[in-house]
């Protein structure tokens, strides 16, 4: 972190509430898989608890993209997370009573689901007020750097915490979400650039201002789809990867380490992001990145061992989060500010939708074809993806 956003305290305030508060979702989500299976015997059923928290989220991303932008985002966010705690907090209550039932877990992943998509709107919306636009790729490459370092240890820090008791993982996630809120409570600057939310209005009318705003930027809608396109190939390459790994005799240890090193390559790209996104154009980091992708893709299908997987997992997600930073700085900065919420939950909820069904091509294609033949045919669709970005005029333009 640069001197500039070291000595922005409210900066400091707002990463450190969101750590604390990813932590918690890092060590509930661990949990939740782990308590669905001990009630019902079903990994299906476990699976499908998440996937009622991501189906929540893309239900109402769009209208929690308007409420952001219409609504105060910091008390929007605050109530966000204390509602987020009560939920957790429910659980454990439930668990420690002995009286937590199906029904309820299915409930809370769907609430927090909700929560979760307004809570990010107004979060993404908010950063350049809190930082100024001098300091907005920085701060999204600390932002991301600070997350992806979580990641790497997050799940040996879930399962620290679910080894202290089963009531203990919501409970810790319950007093994350209020540690969240009071260091937001404790910023000082406006949430808003502007003199505040807009005069509300009729919710689908603002829905279709920014999604009509968003069309009408052609840098911003060819990088979308390119980028929604690589989310397609980003959620079916997760269950190719797992598949080869099994096929290489990798252990289900080893099979972490692989996505440790993916999370570590992450990682490394996110501390250069700041810097590499302010030197060069994004048309040419977009590029760069899809060509990475199309030529290291491939590798995994000659992958003789789960150590070969592992460093192709590195050096495939090192670029991805500086195209991230290059392209959120970017948009963050040209979108006028009472339409940040919704352009950005437009766009998050586009990417995870196609993260979703790319989960669900991704295993009919291993039973269709097989892991090999569903990885090459996954390299095809990079190489379509990064031939488009190299011709696209917008691409070659944007700066």
């Amino acid at each position: 972190m640069n001197t500039a956003l070291r000595r922005n305290r409210d900066f400091a305030l707002l990463l450190s509430g969101q750590l604390v508060s990813s932590a918690g979702d890092h060590i509930q989500d661990f949990a939740f898989l782990l308590l669905v299976l001990a009630m019902t015997g079903s990994a299906a059923q476990s699976g499908l608890v998440l996937g009622v928290n991501t189906a929540a989220y893309l239900l109402v991303g769009l209208a929690a993209g308007a409420l952001a932008d219409r609504w105060d985002r910091r008390r929007t966010m605050i109530w966000c997370e204390l509602g987020r705690a009560a939920l957790a907090a429910s659980v454990a209550i439930a668990l420690w009573l002995d009286r937590l039932a199906l029904p309820h877990l299915y409930a809370v992943a769907a609430l927090a689901g909700v929560l979760h998509a307004l809570f990010q709107s107004a979060a993404t919306a908010a950063l350049p007020a809190v930082v100024g636009p001098g300091q907005l790729a920085r701060a999204l490459g600390v932002t991301q750097g600070t997350l992806n370092t979580l990641r790497v240890g997050g799940a040996t820090l879930a399962a620290a915490v679910h080894g202290l008791g089963r009531t203990a993982p919501f409970a810790v996630n319950a007093l994350s979400f209020v540690a969240s809120a009071a260091a937001l409570r404790l910023i000082r600057r406006s949430f808003h650039q502007t003199a505040g939310p807009p005069a509300p209005g009729r919710l689908t009318a603002d829905i279709r201002h920014g999604l009509g705003w968003l069309w009408r930027q052609p840098v911003i809608r060819v990088f979308g789809l390119l980028q929604t396109g690589d989310m397609l190939r980003y959620g079916a390459g997760y269950l190719v990867i797992v598949t080869l790994a099994q096929g290489v005799g990798a252990s289900p240890q080893q099979i972490g380490l692989i996505f440790s090193a993916a999370a570590a390559g992450s990682l490394l790209g996110s501390l250069l992001a700041g810097r590499l996104a302010e030197r060069f154009p994004i048309g040419r980091i977009a590029v760069a990145m899809l060509w990475v992708e199309a030529l290291v893709f491939p590798l995994y299908a000659a992958a003789p061992d789960a150590l070969f997987l592992g460093l192709v997992a590195f050096a495939e997600s090192v670029l991805p989060p500086v195209y991230s930073v290059a392209m959120t700085s970017h948009r963050l900065a040209i979108t006028p500010d009472h339409l940040r919420g919704r352009t950005s939950a437009a766009l998050d909820t586009l990417t995870m939708g196609a993260l979703s069904a790319g989960t669900m091509a991704g295993g009919a294609m291993i039973a269709a074809w097989g892991a090999r033949p569903a990885t090459l045919v996954l390299a095809g669709w990079l190489l379509l993806l990064a031939v488009i970005a190299a011709a696209a005029r917008p691409v070659r333009r944007a700066r």
